[in-house]
């Protein structure tokens, strides 16, 4: 299929061939939510904790004696009931980790990125070169394409100083195309590339899978012994 190739005054310099497997992959919304929860968990630390009874410190003695005191009985002041206690049910220290194939992150980034190609919120530019390497003139940039909101730029071939410069623009994120992933896809309005990161990202998922079969040489033996 064909993409329209802007400058970065958001002049058209024509279509460019794009691969239809990367860029027309057909919509799965249910496959995209469970590798981007997926993604989402992962990234959790899974570090918190409370202590429980056992966990406390003190309470080794009873507070007061069983009986007679008119009090209702207590076994250790670092009973739940008490302040200061330990916590009943309280979140533990875990994994939150879920394992994802890579076969089904790639259809979801495949499926994501089309769907914004079709929605018309996927801009390809020739490159991403200045002169001055300043946060107001990627602004700028955004400003002639037109773009508005959330920005997710793929700029392979740039200077890496226009990483720090993006960074400092809210709601813009600047990552390479190896980096490329369902979330980041998601999370942004607009999507965008340059050239030379579409060419690298078809090379690293553009094509197929195709699963490679053994091949079992059977070499048939004669068992017969003259």
């Amino acid at each position: 299929m064909k993409i329209r190739l802007l400058d970065i005054e958001g002049k058209s310099l024509g279509h460019v061939d794009v691969e239809d497997h990367l860029f027309d992959a057909p919509s799965n919304e249910a496959l995209v939510h469970q590798v981007v929860v997926a993604q989402q968990a992962n990234a959790r630390q899974g570090t918190v904790g409370t202590k429980n009874r056992a966990a406390v410190s003190g309470g080794g003695r009873k507070p007061w004696k069983q009986k007679g005191t008119g009090r209702a009985r207590q076994g250790s002041i670092r009973s739940p009931q008490w302040k200061g206690g330990g916590v009943v049910f309280g979140p533990s220290p875990r994994s939150y980790r879920q394992n994802t194939p890579k076969r089904m992150k790639n259809a979801a980034l495949r499926s994501s990125i089309s769907s914004k190609l079709r929605d018309g919120n996927l801009i390809v530019i020739d490159k991403l070169n200045l002169e001055q390497i300043k946060t107001k003139n990627i602004a700028n940039i955004l400003k002639s394409l037109k773009i508005q909101g959330s920005t997710l730029l793929i700029a392979d071939g740039s200077d890496p100083l226009i990483f720090k410069a993006a960074r400092n623009l809210d709601k813009v994120k600047l990552i390479p195309s190896f980096k490329l992933n369902s979330l980041d896809v998601l999370l942004k309005s607009k999507v965008v590339m340059t050239l030379e990161a579409v060419r690298n990202a078809e090379n690293i998922w553009g094509s197929p899978f195709l699963r490679e079969k053994n091949i079992i040489d059977v070499q048939l033996v004669d068992e017969d012994v003259k």
